[in-house]
């Protein structure tokens, strides 16, 4: 939705930056055939880039217009402040705001920023109080079954590593109560204590082959295993499990 042009506006150069991390050599956004709802006049009113007018708006035009072109070079267009007919229809009334390209913002930036920074400490630090067990459980969504090779060393400096490379995902990962359990049952698979078929649709004993469950379809098995533990007959299961791996 485009922005509405207040009172508020500040003479000032202004940058737009490419979304997505795009930089290409040049990239051309559209300078005319725009369309921009009015609310107070009720109707949607035509805007183009012209060199030569002082409004955006073409029902405002005076005389021949000549149409410019709007170009990011390596994905970046710094509009001087004596530009406002670009600077307002780039930062209020194009479609392509915030889809294509962004204004940039300082105290904005700064603030994301901030933000990410302080999700980053938070998760280092859950990241180093946590016990090996846990680790290892948030460690296997990211590596897979190579932790079970690793050192607890190992594991300790490859969770901080993950924490700081993705500290919401580690954050999300820490909460989810799933993640142990999960973790849980792929270790008993490990120990050949359980097997999962070759079609991951049920899981067994080994000692003895007889089921323990199905997986429900369209479920990954170790996410159906972990909710199976939380049953009154898994918690059966999973404490003999348990007993095993110890």
């Amino acid at each position: 939705m485009a922005k509405k042009e207040t009172n508020k506006w500040e003479v000032k150069d202004r940058t737009y930056y490419l979304l997505n991390g795009k930089s290409p050599l040049t990239c051309t956004i559209k300078s005319k055939a725009i369309f921009w709802y009015d609310e107070e006049k009720g109707y949607e009113r035509e805007l183009k880039y012209t060199l030569n007018q002082k409004t955006p708006f073409v029902d405002e035009f005076k005389g021949e217009a000549r149409l410019g072109h709007i170009v990011f070079e390596d994905g970046i267009l710094n509009v001087p402040k004596e530009k406002q007919t670009l600077q307002k229809l780039l930062s209020i009334y194009h479609p392509s705001s915030n889809i294509i390209y962004s204004e940039f913002d300082a105290v904005q930036e700064a603030q994301d920023d901030l933000v990410d920074i302080e999700m980053e400490i938070e998760a280092l630090n859950i990241a180093q109080s946590l016990e090996l067990d846990h680790a290892e459980a948030i460690l296997r969504v990211e590596q897979g079954s190579s932790v079970s090779e690793m050192t607890s060393k190992e594991i300790k400096r490859d969770v901080l590593v993950f924490a700081k490379k993705n500290p919401k995902l580690f954050i999300d990962l820490v909460n989810d109560e799933n993640v142990e359990v999960r973790n849980f049952g792929i270790k008993a698979v490990e120990a050949n204590i359980l097997k999962l078929s070759d079609d991951q649709r049920t899981f067994n004993w080994v000692s003895n082959g007889r089921k323990v469950m199905t997986v429900p379809f369209d479920e990954h098995p170790y996410s159906a295993l972990a909710a199976f533990f939380k049953t009154d007959e898994g918690l059966e299961i999973y404490k003999s499990i348990e007993k095993r791996l110890k």
